[in-house]
């Protein structure tokens, strides 16, 4: 039976059977010493003269190989230990060795850090590229961060639920990416900005407590701390007002730093509450960075944005546009019910319950009170010059579902990427996403997007210009 590296610690005195890479290769006269390793870590393995033939075979081994190794766990003497390694104070004699799969050599080294290697480079051979240490921490890190949240909302009587990843188009800000049907022609299916619309259709449902590990896709410009897909903590609540919210994040995330991430330190709590006009007025920006040591990797500076104005103007469109969707709820609750007797002036000075969550200079996270009122509803999309006909075509199912008993509701959706990036210190998402797209949204590992077959093509009812 196969025994952990990390486990072979505990194994002195006895016979194991190991499997992996061969990470080094040293040769010392008649002695042939391999780093071997796995997902757990690195031990060393020496192979010598007693048997001329395991050492011959031991001879052909490369860097990368996968090999299984039976050995002799034996402690190394003073003098010889690693104190670097958790295998330090031991060492595997070999007794038996099958090579498992040869490998080519790597097209660069996947033992250091990678930082001196070029991107496109390291995103090609991804499956090589997350063979480095760095790189599995981060996933590591990544994985302890979801496993906890899921562990904190259950506590908390959240349900996670799946929710469509084929939806529908509507416009909720960014561009759709676009799926054909083959059975339906001349018709497409979305892949979800996020689950914005289908999370209320549950607050309906009755589920009151609901969240998700969601998927996103947005076909938008690409940056170092965005992705066309991404992965955000969705999570929504009925019969919430907005402290509600608020005070759930701020608790999530305090017990989740000081439980997975002790060396961290938060620079305040309760986390400050500053409105956008005080921080654009003070700071320039909404996502301030409220570090007292800009320079302190190990300091989070936690915060919330809110009172966002609910309407922006769009001077291309010459109208009126929600500045984070038309969901949102208007703070001012005459206003709400009067919305199309006011002016444009008057609509840009309306607050909405929309609010940031914002670390270390980084937006890792919105949300809103939802409009629960469908008639407030249509009037939002209404001033936002939408002809009623297209409301009704893009938005009836909620509008309908809202006339049959809706709760109050609001929830929140902190990405994903951009904490585990901020908490393990990398330059950018990309670096904490297994198989992430390139600056311009390409997976050079797989070669895509790409072209389809003129086959495929006669099947989805396309033509391509």
């Amino acid at each position: 039976m196969r025994v952990l590296i990390k486990d072979a610690v505990n194994k002195i005195g006895e016979t194991v059977t190991l499997m992996g890479w061969v990470a080094a290769r040293r040769d010392h006269g008649k002695l042939i010493f391999i780093d071997l390793r796995d997902r757990w870590g690195i031990v060393q393995v020496v192979f010598g003269p007693k048997n001329m033939e395991l050492l011959n075979l031991a001879d052909k081994l490369r860097p990368e190989w996968v090999v299984s190794i039976e050995g002799f766990v034996k402690a190394r003497p003073e003098g010889m230990k690693n104190p670097e390694l958790t295998t330090g104070n031991i060492e595997i004699e070999a007794a038996k060795l099958e090579i498992l799969a040869e490998a080519k050599t790597p097209p660069f080294d996947v033992s250091s850090d990678g930082h001196e290697i070029g991107e496109e480079n390291r995103l090609k051979y991804r499956y090589l590229d997350l063979r480095r240490p760095r790189l599995l921490k981060n996933l590591s890190a990544r994985d302890k961060i979801i496993a906890f949240m899921r562990e904190w909302l259950h506590k908390k009587d959240f349900i996670e639920i799946e929710t469509p990843i084929l939806t529908k188009s509507t416009p909720e800000g960014a561009r759709d990416y676009v799926v054909p049907s083959r059975l339906h022609a001349s018709k497409f299916y979305a892949l979800p900005q996020s689950p914005q619309q289908y999370k209320q259709l549950l607050m309906v449902s009755g589920i009151e407590r609901y969240f998700q590990i969601a998927r996103c896709f947005r076909d938008e410009d690409t940056r170092g701390d965005r992705q066309p897909e991404f992965t955000q903590l969705d999570l929504e609540m009925s019969f919430a007002e907005e402290k509600d919210i608020l005070d759930l994040m701020e608790n999530l995330y305090t017990d989740l730093a000081r439980s997975l991430f002790p060396e961290k330190r938060i620079s305040q709590t309760p986390f400050p509450r500053l409105s956008y006009k005080e921080v654009m007025a003070k700071y320039g920006t909404d996502k301030p960075d409220l570090r007292k040591d800009k320079n302190d990797p190990n300091e989070l500076a936690l915060l919330f944005v809110v009172d966002f104005p609910m309407f922006e103007w769009k001077e291309e469109e010459k109208r009126v546009d929600a500045v984070h969707h038309p969901f949102t709820k208007i703070k001012n609750d005459e206003a709400r019910m009067n919305l199309k007797k006011m002016k444009k002036g008057e609509l840009l000075e309306l607050a909405a319950s929309q609010y940031d969550f914002v670390l270390n200079g980084y937006e890792i996270g919105g949300g809103s009170i939802r409009e629960h009122n469908p008639d407030v509803l249509a009037s939002v999309f209404e001033v936002m010059g939408n002809d009623q006909k297209i409301v009704r075509e893009q938005f009836g199912h909620i509008l309908e579902a809202f006339e049959y008993g809706v709760p109050p509701h609001g929830g929140m959706a902190p990405g994903i990427d951009r904490l585990v990036m901020i908490l393990q210190g990398e330059p950018n998402i990309r670096e904490v996403i297994a198989f992430p797209k390139t600056g311009d949204g390409r997976d050079l590992m797989m070669s895509s997007p790409a072209e389809l077959t003129k086959k495929q093509l006669k099947e989805l009812h396309l033509k391509v210009d």
